[in-house]
């Protein structure tokens, strides 16, 4: 039979009425590779490459064929509520044929239909992983029911979940699912950008036998690549660099200098974006503010309707999903500034170009957005990059000389445009906060849980492999603590939540293992336009930039955290705080390097983005960076050039801080500001290359960095961040090659 014939009437029934002259190659491999087997499976593709449908035609098929008993019969686990919203809307276009249940379970979604959905299990239950988190501690007698007939689990964008935080949330829901119905359930994955991780893909997708994962991959060549970086230096006040090649002197001049290179690269994308539909991605939001800000102000200054708008996590849902939905149906042409919000595989329809401001931290990542565009036949990709350094001289820093956002910038192009290459996450991480969760979440669902079957729950069978017997005890003795009192052993010997722990778990943002900060909510003539966090300084009166609009602070309410606001001509984008930067990769700042020694000018810079990159390998050259692994700069400030990524370059600053150096981190390079007075720079070095530097972690204030760390001990903190954010061994290596390198 072929594909097609495989799968339900009804389900054929629905491809004829769309018209399709035949399935794609990948959804055909995925028929035959669900029909033909009992396997899990990845599916990878592009955006808009047809992965939901090469997954759900096939299951959507054999629940037809193959009618179960009650209870959600396929479940899909999707990292965005949007995301979740969107694919309800397209799977029940596909299940009006099939007379199949959709049901989408998140946070925004009535409680009426969860009701009804919970009395009446069946269908397609389509959740995100908070979601399931607090079904497992809600529901958890009826778990063995919802899943009783759950014939496969779709992960959607895989890619973004290995070994993260949340990723391991949801190895860890999986497999307690899997333990509650006594049996596998089929896994399939869904993923747009695996490069070189298709292995590691695998092993999360089914850790104990990753060699029984099949792959199908779509086919065909990539879309054509336009690309363009485009350099700014701070202080310019040309026309030129506000996009305009005249060449005359600004009437701006005396603006500050880095809302003027704002100013510049918004002029820029207001004259390339303007009338067609983009994503802007500026990094912090409080960067979405600014640049938002600015282009709605061309446009009103221009008298053109709005097309630019905000979108990030803090700007209320019916605000976002405006947004949403105009790309979407695409008969405006519309530009969304925002954060890594929509960066995942949410459907905003054919995006023309993506834009990129400040160097990204993982090429991953760069990917990802990219793919957002040239989705139809024949249209190219296309990405305008945005570099913006610091103005320098002769006397200028060398950090600042050297130009390493530029520098960055042109080597993630690279590695995606000529290495095919992406970064891998660290499989031997701890995620002891995690599992700090995942404890809590079990003893409630269960009502309490020794601790042997704790260990095997979540460790020998779950996705805490690498935490041992040892460690495991550990984490208990820390979350029993009288001054933790998250846990308490009855005299049966089970552990059970103590008060403050029943308290937390109690509380709904309990069911996140990331920190959902405390937050003011916005409010406008009684609507909700978003969030703002409570640690944010702002006062009556003042001013703010939100959701691309500028506002007056009228009230603020501190009992029932709101605050009113009224429009305003006046405006500065407020501090979120929270916003991620990611650990710069190894092979990144060795191609950083690369291009360094490279006297190859790249095609796709611009004229200011050439002399940043020649002004880089002049103060390279000069300051003999390119055989010098320490430079000095006076007898007490230094460079020492690591060449390594965040990970290792981390390590050795902070051996070098526990011994007393103040010193600042950049990419592959530590500056040293001061020396202790009882140490030079090269006494510091022989004492790390032989091991006697002191405690690592002399400043522990900063092990603390997810949700749940806070009720660790120290030595468990420390643990956790030599598993994941630090390399104890590659110090003393690194300390001995600068010296060597030094003598030599």
């Amino acid at each position: 039979m072929s594909e097609f014939e495989l799968l339900a009437r009804p389900i054929q029934k629905w491809i004829r009425g769309k018209g399709w002259p035949a399935l794609r190659s990948i959804q055909a491999d995925a028929i035959r590779t669900l029909y033909d087997s009992n396997r899990d499976l990845i599916i990878s593709a592009g955006t808009a490459g047809g992965k939901t449908e090469a997954a759900f035609l096939p299951l959507i098929s054999q629940c037809v064929q193959e009618p179960a008993s009650p209870g959600f019969e396929l479940v899909y686990i999707g990292p965005l509520k949007a995301l979740i919203s969107d694919q309800a809307r397209r799977l029940e276009d596909i299940c009006q044929y099939a007379e199949l249940t959709v049901t989408p379970w998140h946070g925004d979604v009535s409680g009426a239909v969860k009701a009804r959905a919970k009395k009446k299990p069946q269908g397609i239950l389509l959740i995100t992983p908070e979601s399931l988190e607090a079904m497992f501690i809600l529901n958890g007698l009826q778990i063995p029911t919802f899943f009783a007939s759950t014939r496969a689990i779709v992960i959607d964008e895989l890619h973004s979940l290995l070994d993260s935080e949340r990723g391991i949330q949801m190895r860890s829901l999986i497999k307690r699912m899997e333990m509650a119905v006594g049996r596998p359930i089929r896994r399939l994955g869904l993923s747009a950008t695996l490069g070189d991780n298709k292995d590691l893909a695998k092993r999360y997708l089914r850790p104990n036998d990753p060699a029984t994962v099949e792959l199908v991959e779509g086919s065909g060549g990539a879309p054509e690549l336009k690309l363009q970086l485009r350099g700014y230096i701070k202080g310019d006040i040309t026309l030129e660099a506000f996009g305009d090649s005249e060449g005359t002197e600004s009437e701006d001049a005396a603006v500050n200098l880095d809302e003027a290179a704002a100013r510049a690269v918004a002029s820029h994308m207001f004259s390339k974006l303007r009338g067609s539909r983009n994503l802007i991605f500026a990094g912090a939001r409080n960067r979405v503010e600014l640049y938002a800000d600015l282009l709605r102000l061309r446009c009103e200054e221009e008298n053109l309707p709005q097309e630019f708008y905000a979108h990030h996590a803090n700007i209320s849902r019916h605000e976002r999903s405006f947004i949403e939905d105009r790309l979407c149906k695409g008969d405006l042409p519309t530009t969304a500034v925002c954060t890594s919000t929509l960066e995942l595989g949410i459907d905003i329809g054919d995006i023309t170009c993506v834009a990129q401001i400040g160097a990204p931290f993982t090429v991953s990542s760069m990917v990802q957005r990219l793919g957002r565009s040239g989705r139809r036949p024949g249209q190219p990709q296309i990405l305008r990059q945005y570099a913006i350094e610091n103005r320098v001289d002769a006397v200028s820093h060398l950090i600042d000389r050297l130009r390493l956002d530029t520098i960055r910038a042109i080597a993630m192009i690279e590695l995606h445009v000529k290495d095919r290459w992406c970064e891998s996450p660290l499989p031997q991480a701890l995620h002891l906060s995690t599992l700090v969760h995942q404890l809590l979440s079990v003893i409630a669902e269960r009502g309490g849980s020794s601790a042997k079957r704790l260990y095997i729950t979540l460790c020998e069978k779950g996705p805490f492999t690498e935490v041992t017997p040892a460690i495991f005890t550990q984490v208990l003795r820390a979350l029993g603590r009288e001054e933790t009192g998250l846990i308490e052993q009855s005299d049966n010997d089970l552990l059970l939540l103590g008060p403050k722990g029943e308290k937390l778990v109690e509380h709904y943002s309990f069911y996140a293992v990331f920190k959902t900060p405390e937050e003011y909510r916005l409010l406008h003539e009684g609507k909700e336009i978003g969030t703002l966090p409570i640690s944010t300084v702002i006062t009556k009166g003042s001013t703010i930039i939100f959701s691309g609009r500028r506002w007056e602070i009228l009230e603020l309410d501190s009992i029932s955290n709101t605050i009113l606001i009224k429009p305003s001509k006046a405006g500065k984008a407020p501090k979120f705080g929270g916003d991620g930067l990611g650990l710069i990769d190894d092979r990144v700042v060795s191609k950083m390097l690369d291009i360094l020694h490279s006297n190859d000018v790249p095609i796709y810079l611009d004229r200011v983005a050439k002399q940043l990159l020649q002004e880089a390998r002049q103060a390279f050259s000069e300051s003999k960076l390119d055989s010098n692994k320490l430079l000095s700069l006076s007898p007490k400030a230094h460079i020492l050039s690591t060449w390594r990524g965040d990970i290792k370059t981390n390590s050795l600053a902070l051996a070098l801080q526990s011994l007393g150096f103040k010193l600042a981190i950049y990419d592959g390079l530590i500056e040293i500001t001061d020396c202790p007075e009882e140490m030079n720079i090269f006494e510091g070095l022989e004492a790390i290359a032989e091991g006697r530097h002191t405690n690592l972690f002399a400043d522990s204030s900063n092990l603390v960095s997810e949700k749940f760390h806070p009720y660790l001990s120290v030595e468990l903190l420390q643990l956790d961040a030599l598993s994941c954010r630090l390399d104890q061994t590659c110090i003393a290596p690194l300390a001995q090659e600068i010296l060597e390198q030094e003598d030599s």
